[in-house]
């Protein structure tokens, strides 16, 4: 029986995969160039997957019920992810200390 990928890994998986193609497409291009693009269509995504419905009184869209909060938890979760990451510390990072 095959199984099925989480959409939540899937979508982490084939953003990783994309930049790679990307990457591998145009060898001259800056890698944070490219990461920066697919930030950005993650947070433009992001947003409009977060869109408050039509009742003011929606309470499960009470966190994301303005800008204002959207932005508040995009942050909050851009930060636990990158704390998550294998690549958040670097051998290279100047509050490192070196002997």
């Amino acid at each position: 029986m095959e199984e099925h990928p989480d959409p939540y890994d899937e979508a982490a998986r084939e953003a990783v995969e994309l930049a790679n193609q990307i990457a591998d497409r145009h060898q001259d291009a800056d890698l944070w160039d490219i990461s920066d693009g697919l930030l950005m269509g993650a947070i433009h995504y992001w947003l409009y997957s977060r869109q408050p419905c039509e009742d003011p009184m929606c309470e499960e869209c009470e966190p994301v019920s303005n800008s204002d909060q959207r932005l508040v938890e995009l942050l909050r979760l851009v930060e636990h992810f990158a704390r998550e990451s294998e690549y958040f510390h670097s051998a290279n990072d100047v509050s490192i200390g070196r002997a």
